[in-house]
């Protein structure tokens, strides 16, 4: 591929004049142009090359630039661009992955609703449990249960549902009756030492239980959670946590929605990550992995109970203009196709072992407190005190900044941890790098000592 016939200053200049950024302020003048990528490799229009270790937004499972995905797109546009999946509307390409994506969950799964990505997800599967229990005779149970470090999307409802701040302030009343809990971070749960000798679990569990009963099961639609904490740093719970969470939620008729946009379609080995917590959600909602980034879709499944009384009557009456799009669908299904050829199920975790191999010397680093993994999710907690496991005042944007500046690696920062997504495809010798790259440039920043600010590596803006 050849770059694109424009001096780099001029896209840079033209990128501020006409684009506005998620999370960027008009004050920071850079911009990183990205033209063109293979596997794990991206390339700026200055012709430097980067090492993806995020997989663009933790999505491009297949890597970039697979010509076939391209190819699929194409055929499809050819035969039949678009077609609506609204009313008795359908196609080929919609009942096909449908069909496919239903056959790989749990045997209880019945249905697919297609949406345009994680966000539109996670608003359908809220209005979808809400519906369910008012369609039932129960319309009081509108509350949902969410919990700390969470993200679940952006919208008016997923924002809520997220914990982060930047969704809410600043917009008006919210769409309100959600209630939060303390996720499952064993990390920082550990260094707390609010609750004794009370594991995660135990405290989870009875918190989640007297909210229950505080708000009152019959007023609860349902709790949404990710099977593994994403942005909120690769956070595995405990294996008895899920297991519990469900029977708990069972007993008191409150479904369990499953955010697998980040960790579906091999992100921690298998197809879907609720079989590995030993689980079956009532609704799963899904994106990201399903196409590898190369068409925006993601789907909402349903399990048979659910999809019988959405379906009854005059339908669920929601839709969107995007939803099924016949282009999107044949991604998804060679994307999918791929996955499967090359094993990538089995490289995550044999890849995911070495990244974590490669990274495990930055814990005796002094800004270091831990490195996770599950399967190709890596979070490395940045810490400004080892002892206690307090965060950097400012999170480690700044950091992933540097890293990037100094070494071409691309990782992601957050709240608390730098996190690793990379695409599946990435190489064991790829994965070493990464663990050089971070290693060389965590190693040259200690920690403060207690009661001091974070250092924040200047010239890169904290975001």
């Amino acid at each position: 591929m050849s770059l694109p016939n424009a001096p780099h200053r001029t896209w840079e200049e033209r990128d501020r004049s006409h684009l506005l950024h998620p999370f960027l302020p008009d004050s920071q003048q850079r911009r990183v142009v990205m033209v063109e990528g293979e596997g794990c490799v991206l390339r700026d229009a200055t012709g430097r090359e980067y090492l993806d270790a995020t997989a663009g937004m933790w999505l491009c499972q297949v890597g970039h630039g697979r010509t076939e995905i391209a190819e699929a797109a194409a055929r499809q546009m050819s035969r039949l661009e678009y077609s609506t999946a609204f009313w008795d509307f359908t196609h080929d390409r919609a009942i096909s992955l449908a069909e496919r994506l239903v056959g790989l969950a749990h045997p209880a799964t019945g249905r697919a609703f297609f949406t345009s990505g994680g966000s539109e997800g996670t608003e359908t599967a809220l209005r979808m449990a809400r519906n369910f229990h008012h369609r039932r005779g129960a319309p009081d149970r509108t509350w949902v249960l969410t919990r700390t470090r969470a993200y679940h999307g952006a919208g008016y409802a997923s924002g809520e549902l997220s914990d982060f701040p930047a969704y809410t302030s600043g917009f008006g009343p919210q769409p309100g009756h959600v209630h939060r809990l303390t996720a499952p971070y064993p990390y920082a749960h550990a260094r707390s030492g609010a609750d004794g000798p009370e594991d995660v679990t135990e405290f989870c569990l009875r918190e989640l239980e007297e909210a229950i009963h505080r708000i009152g099961p019959h007023r609860i639609a349902a709790l949404i959670g990710e099977p593994v904490l994403a942005l909120g740093g690769m956070v595995a719970p405990p294996t008895d946590y899920w297991p519990r969470v469900a029977e708990l939620l069972r007993a008191h008729g409150i479904l369990l929605i499953m955010d697998e946009v980040v960790t579906a379609f091999g992100r921690t080995g298998s197809w879907y990550s609720a079989g590995q917590m030993g689980v079956q959600p009532d609704l799963t909602v899904l994106s990201k992995g399903l196409t590898s980034g190369y068409f925006p879709l993601g789907a909402v499944l349903l399990t048979r109970r659910i999809a019988d009384v959405l379906g009854a009557g005059d339908g669920f009456p929601v839709g969107h203009t995007y939803s099924a799009h016949p282009t999107g669908c044949a991604v998804a299904e060679a994307n999918l196709d791929i996955i499967e050829r090359e094993h990538l199920l089995d490289a995550a975790g044999a890849i995911g072992a070495r990244l974590a191999t490669a990274l495990a010397p930055l814990e005796a680093l002094p800004l270091v407190g831990e490195v996770r993994q599950h399967g190709l999710m890596i979070g490395v907690e940045v810490v400004a005190d080892k002892a206690l496991g307090r965060p950097l005042p400012h999170g480690t944007y700044a950091l992933a900044d540097l890293i990037r500046d100094r070494t071409g690696v691309l990782v992601r920062g957050g709240p608390r941890s730098l996190t690793l997504a990379p695409p599946l495809v990435m190489t064991p010798e790829q994965a070493d790098h990464v663990g050089t790259a971070l290693f060389d440039v965590l190693s040259g920043h200690p920690a403060p000592a207690s009661g001091e600010p974070a250092p924040v590596p200047a010239p890169v803006q904290a975001r």
